[in-house]
């Protein structure tokens, strides 16, 4: 029976072939996210011990020190950094600095993404961290050093002026020395900006304190007895670490970043072989049941069902064997060249080799192989059962009513009962799982019911395909003639297009949510902000925008941190006077009138928890220590971006260490315009490091930013499309095949070959719309109870959007899915030997 199974595999190369495809594509989509994730992980990991190599001992803040001064990072000073270096384990003590620093090319563009752009501090005349490549550390105000990375992208060179930002203002800064480093904020496309140390302490915190203090030990001194002495000397608000401890943070959140990406990545390769299931189960269907007069003899001459069955499971093992080693390569592939298109997209890797792990070899041959065995089981089971007799006489089982109306009858429960269970889980107060486990099954008991369903909804098409006559005729009765496997084919398809359309519905439905959430309350014609909204803006910037001709109203949204009944919290800060002219609150108590002096306005959800009303008083511990009492003067809606309480910058500036504004609002007496937008980036220097946005430019970034997730995820749920592309050509090719004598029959009745073309095309482009509709109308009603989950949830400003021009561009793709299917098929139907075929069993 080995032997025969075998030879079976031999035989039927070209029939077998689109389920490796199927089987290799799943398989390559598991094994390249494990090898890009490791990869990735392991590189980013080796970065961070590299940069960790310098340091044996690092004492930093406390962030659970409880200093009595909310926002105020405990301060380590000079006095403790000569301590530090004077410790008897200590070969060499180092002040550092860090924040963030904005670099501009020569075209005067943004270099590298905001949130590793940074800045800091190069220590005394000889720091270790940061060899000089090329001329010599900054020493004063108005020098700078940068990376060698950042050098050779924006062809900078030691003398060259560059311009750049750390808090708004535009800085012109000559570049004295060019360095390499280990940092991995560099490694992974960041930059890197080194100012002398006072330079460095006045931008990123006060005169004479660091952010940290890394300490190098003696030989002899190991990193626990070198922090045990630094403990000594600690202040309380302060901690100190070994470098080791450090690099094992650091690397277990790398793992937990990339673990999360494994994940996702995992679930859209797990869909993409769920999806090959229905072209491998079809595919073994229709070899059993072209080969019925075989396995029955192989019943006559003394096989045991049992042996019939391990005879196909044998089959299916060698096909998933062979598939999954073919596609472990392949994703091998995929793995090194998502990591040269991290480069594309502007994010690098750091440099490491790729990592393929014993575990990712093993995952994925067993993935496949299982796969494969497991969406065979079935078809062998069902050849095993035919009666050698009835196999022997042609007379194919065909399926029974009781088996018919069963189906049916689990079918309507399954999709009944997940149909209801997704209602009503639109109407609780935490509905995802339960919202989950009736979309899941709901989606089985459609897969189950999808025989039923294709007679009365192929049926639809009638009149349209009657308008190609004998051939549009023909192809709708072939396309019903089987349910089956009519409905494997259109299945994978469907699933496919129920989550595609599910998360276009959510998704567009969530940008419109979160753009009116941005922009309903802005009256202000401009909002000025750090790009990418990584930095915050200094106070200069508001004062310098408030001084511009034509601007007649202007406010910053500035960080405030206080206290609360012994909770850090953060109030925002506006100009008391301008703010009704810029944002527009719906009040439910009070006005914008009192926003003055020691007045506060709160939105409605806050003041409920808190249980405020209107002429409350809320004492408050400012940063600066002193105490004082808030009088709550208004009450207004808020939602999930726009809300807190809200206080005028006259009266807390004088609390404030070092005020930070994260945007300003700005009106002007043109209005919106080409010309006054100009105008503003101009009077900011034109920086690089500063965004200018009116209302449309808001919601075209919102809306940007979830089209760039949307287009991520339509990528990754392509595969799954091209295994559901693959099971319509097979099933097609095999139809063919099974047909060919009633196709040379036709022919010999005066079908011409074009028509045999029609025929194949039009029967693959009945199942695919099939396909298309069902997985529209599954990805509306799923989406549409994801959004009302949402509404449930507070975001008042969801509202359902369907996107009538994605929908039918999806069923039109879905359409051109059958159209390029069917041209294999097709051809080959055409081109058989009108004799050959009619001879054929």
């Amino acid at each position: 029976m080995l032997r025969t199974a075998l030879r079976n595999v031999l035989a039927h190369k070209a029939r077998l072939l689109m389920t490796v495809l199927a089987v290799l594509l799943g398989v390559a989509f598991v094994a390249g996210t494990l090898v890009f994730t490791s990869t990735v992980s392991d590189a980013y990991t080796k970065s961070a011990e590299k940069g960790y190599d310098h340091v044996d001992v690092q004492l930093r803040p406390d962030d659970d020190a409880d200093e009595g001064r909310p926002g105020r990072a405990p301060a380590l000073t000079q006095g403790l950094l000569d301590e530090a270096a004077a410790l008897p384990g200590a070969e060499h003590a180092t002040g550092v600095v860090s924040g963030f620093a904005a670099l501009a090319d020569k075209k005067g563009k943004l270099i590298g993404q905001g949130w590793s752009t940074t800045g800091a501090n190069y220590y005394g005349t000889d720091d270790a961290r940061y060899p000089m490549k090329e001329g010599e550390a900054p020493d004063t105000a108005g020098e700078i050093a940068i990376d060698a990375k950042t050098a050779d992208r924006a062809g900078y060179e030691v003398g060259d002026t560059a311009r750049m930002s750390v808090d708004g203002p535009v800085r012109e800064e000559r570049i004295t020395g060019i360095f390499t480093t280990d940092d991995g904020n560099v490694a992974a496309g960041g930059t890197l900006v080194l100012f002398d140390t006072k330079t460095a302490q006045k931008l990123f915190a006060a005169p004479g304190e660091y952010s940290s203090i890394e300490l190098s030990a003696k030989e002899g001194t190991s990193q626990a007895q070198l922090k045990a002495q630094a403990q000594r000397i600690l202040p309380a608000e302060a901690e100190a670490q070994t470098g080791q401890k450090l690099a094992d943070d650091q690397a277990e959140a790398i793992k937990n970043g990339t673990s999360n990406l494994r994940t996702a990545m995992l679930v859209f390769a797990a869909i993409s072989l769920f999806v090959g299931i229905f072209l491998i189960a079809n595919t073994f269907t229709m070899l059993v049941a072209q080969r019925t007069k075989e396995l029955a003899l192989l019943r006559a001459v003394g096989a045991s069902r049992r042996q019939v069955t391990r005879s196909v499971l044998i089959e299916a093992f060698a096909v998933g064997a062979l598939a999954s080693l073919v596609g472990l390569g392949g994703g091998v592939g995929i793995g090194a060249a998502l990591r040269s298109a991290m480069s594309g997209l502007g994010t690098t890797v750091p440099d490491g080799p790729l990592v393929i792990s014993p575990s990712t070899v093993l995952i994925s041959l067993v993935v496949g192989t299982v796969v494969t065995v497991l969406a065979a089981w079935l078809p062998a089971r069902r050849a095993a059962k035919i009666p050698p007799v009835a196999a022997m006489s042609s007379v194919h089982a065909a399926a029974t009513t009781k088996s018919l109306v069963v189906r049916n009858t689990i079918g309507s429960l399954l999709a009944g009962s997940g149909g209801a269970l997704v209602i009503a889980a639109t109407g609780m107060d935490d509905g995802k799982a339960p919202m989950g486990l009736g979309a899941a099954l709901l989606l089985i008991g459609v897969f189950v019911l999808t025989p039923l369903l294709s007679r009365p909804v192929i049926a639809l098409a009638a009149p349209v395909l009657r308008v190609f006559g004998v051939s549009g005729t023909l192809a709708r009765q072939n396309a019903v003639r089987n349910p089956r496997r009519t409905s494997a084919t259109a299945s994978a398809l469907m699933i496919g297009l129920t989550l595609v359309t599910g998360l276009t519905v959510i998704g567009g439905s969530m940008a419109n949510a979160i753009d009116k959430m941005a922009t309903d309350a802005m009256k202000a014609d401009y909002q000025i902000r750090m790009t990418g909204g990584s930095g915050t803006l200094s106070p200069e910037v508001e004062q310098q925008v408030r001084t511009l001709d034509g601007v007649t109203a202007s406010s910053p949204l500035r960080n405030v941190p206080v206290r609360i009944d012994g909770d850090d919290e953060y109030l925002t800060g506006l100009s008391g006077k301008d703010a009704p002219e810029l944002i527009d609150f719906e009040f439910t108590a009070g006005s914008f009138a009192g926003l003055t002096g020691g007045n506060a306005i709160v939105d409605k959800d806050t003041a409920a928890d808190k249980g405020w009303k209107l002429g409350d008083s809320i004492p408050v511990t400012w940063q600066d220590g002193q105490q004082g009492d808030l009088r709550i003067s208004g009450i207004y809606q808020g939602n999930e971006m726009v809300r807190g309480i809200m206080v005028d910058t006259a009266a807390v500036d004088s609390h404030l260490d070092r005020p930070t504004d994260m945007a300003i609002f700005v009106k002007t007496a043109d209005g919106v315009s080409d010309a006054t937008k100009d105008s503003l980036e101009k009077a900011l220097g034109s920086n690089p490091a500063i965004q200018v946005m009116d209302k449309q430019d808001v919601s075209d970034s919102i809306a940007g930013f979830f089209n760039m997730m949307l287009n991520i995820l339509y990528g990754l749920l392509g595969m799954a499309v091209v295994v559901a592309v693959l099971g319509v050509i097979n099933t097609l090719a095999m139809s063919v095949f099974e047909r060919s004598q009633e196709i040379g029959m036709l022919r010999a009745v005066g079908l011409d070959r074009r028509g045999v073309k029609r025929m194949v095309r039009l029967e693959s482009l009945t199942i695919s719309l099939f396909g298309g509709v069902l997985g529209i109308g599954l990805g509306v009603f799923l989406g549409w109870a994801v959004g009302e989950l949402i509404i449930n949830s507070g975001l008042s400003t969801y509202s359902h959007v369907l996107p009538w021009g994605r929908l039918a561009l999806f069923l039109t793709l879905a359409g051109l899915v059958g159209v390029i299917a069917a041209l294999w098929p097709a051809r080959r139907a055409a081109r058989l030997n009108m004799l050959s075929a009619i001879k054929s069993e």
